[in-house]
């Protein structure tokens, strides 16, 4: 098999992605896409059977030998020319978007719908690279009809990411739309105060919430037909711990298969950094990609996550990495 090129592969999300995938698939050919080329080489090696190429994002070519052959194309940080998708198109290889807010996406579907048969498509731009929206349609089994789905992820002060991550902040703050909401069966732009929420963390601590326009909140609507979707993220000021820790807690509310009313709260705890659950998210959305796991290679077609990955298999998996799932009261 050709290797999975990963383009921004050294970075902090990238790094671990590559880790991931050589950790489920320990013979697959992996390439370290960056602009830093030594920085690239030197996580090739670590990882063993990967090689590094340099990456040029303003060219159509991306830099690369007219020979060069791969067999997924993975971006992880913002092509603002898209020569990345144009690239994967015209090569019938497999094109993962994991960069990409709810406002991003128009260009990107465009280039689909002019060439729906090249390649599949995978639109990663949900919250932890697909897996908090994966969990919430697991627990989402137990409801007949879902009313409403909140997500919330709580990092920690020191826990911010790196400089892709800080690039995504800081072009949320430069002229952006707000975030979208879906709210008792509207779609709505938030004003200021819709864009605030209360967060309770799975030990009954609260923290202020703001929402982010991510992939989400469209992805579940599509889903589950929710009337009332949104996802929030806060900072856990002040928490010092020897290791980083990442939480999501994920609330569900709806009718029950019994026929009456309830609500749920799960939390997913895992004892990294933010990047890891992102990082396996990429790495199982490769590996589905490709045919190496829970079905046979992906045609060509537009995808969100959960049109490819089944929501139970994605929590067993995460379990299986360490990842906590607690049933909250």
């Amino acid at each position: 098999m050709k290797p999975v090129l990963f383009i921004g592969g050294s970075g902090l999300v990238g790094s671990r992605a590559a880790r991931t995938l050589r950790q489920l698939q320990p013979g697959l050919p992996i390439a370290i896409g960056a602009r830093d080329l030594a920085k690239a080489a030197a996580l090739a090696r670590e990882i063993g059977g990967a090689g590094a190429v340099k990456i040029d994002l303003g060219r159509r070519d991306l830099g690369l030998p007219a020979d060069a052959g791969y067999s997924v194309v993975v971006v992880l940080l913002k092509d603002a020319g898209l020569h990345s998708m144009r690239f994967a198109q015209a090569r019938a290889l497999p094109y993962v978007s994991f960069s990409d807010f709810v406002f991003d996406i128009g260009p990107e579907v465009a280039l689909h719908v002019r060439k729906p048969n090249s390649a599949p498509v995978l639109l990663l731009g949900q919250y932890l690279g697909g897996t908090a929206a994966l969990a919430a349609l697991h627990f989402a089994r137990e409801f007949r009809r879902v009313d409403s789905i909140a997500i919330g992820g709580l990092l920690d002060a020191d826990d911010l990411g790196g400089p892709v991550a800080q690039a995504d902040i800081e072009r949320l703050g430069h002229g952006t739309p707000r975030p979208l909401l879906r709210h008792q069966g509207r779609w709505l732009w938030a004003n200021e105060a819709e864009t605030k929420r209360r967060l309770v963390d799975a030990d009954g601590r609260a923290h202020k919430g703001q929402a982010y326009p991510l992939l989400d909140v469209v992805s579940l609507a599509a889903a589950t037909g929710a009337p009332s979707i949104r996802v929030d993220l806060a900072v856990r000021e002040g928490r010092r711990r020897a290791a980083p820790s990442h939480e999501v807690i994920v609330e569900i509310a709806g009718e029950l298969h019994g026929g009456s009313q309830g609500a749920t709260r799960h939390a997913l705890i895992d004892g990294d950094v933010y990047s890891g659950l992102s990082a396996r998210g990429v790495a199982l959305a490769v590996e589905r990609l490709l045919g190496l796991a829970g079905g046979s290679e992906v045609v060509p077609g537009l995808y969100h996550p959960e049109e490819l990955l089944d929501p139970a298999y994605v929590v067993e998996r995460l379990q299986g990495f360490g990842t906590e799932i607690r049933r909250l009261l």
